[in-house]
């Protein structure tokens, strides 16, 4: 499971009526690391320290891999999320998008250049 979703926010969504804010709060509370990561990258535009263990990986997977969530994500800070494995996360104004240090951030070359042995499994 993702999200830990309180009974009344879950009544309110199968009436669907849930707006950013509330969905965005679900997810700092439920994702507490993967938020701690994503703020910083908007904050300074990069995070790329490794999680601690598993369970903070999956959060960070869990908030990137979903459209919805990432969608709320971006929608929030202002910011296009962009990532590479399980730690390097970049946030980038909407209207860098395209610019040249995004498309660097999201080439295959870029992708390659951030391999190592020990995040083979990341």
């Amino acid at each position: 499971m993702s999200l830990e979703v309180p009974a009344a926010l879950l009544e309110r969504a199968e009436a669907g009526h849930v707006d950013d804010a509330e969905f965005v709060d679900c997810v700092r509370q439920s994702l507490p690391y993967a938020w701690k990561v994503i703020s910083e990258a908007a904050a300074v535009g990069e995070h790329a320290v490794p999680p601690p263990s598993e369970k903070e990986r999956g959060e960070l997977l869990r908030a990137l891999a979903s459209d919805a969530i990432r969608g709320a994500l971006e929608r929030h800070f202002g910011r296009k999320l962009a990532f590479q494995n399980c730690h390097r996360v970049a946030a980038f104004k909407f209207e860098d998008v395209g610019g040249p240090a995004y498309q660097e951030f999201i080439s295959p070359v870029a992708q390659l250049r951030n391999q190592s042995p020990e995040l083979r499994d990341c």
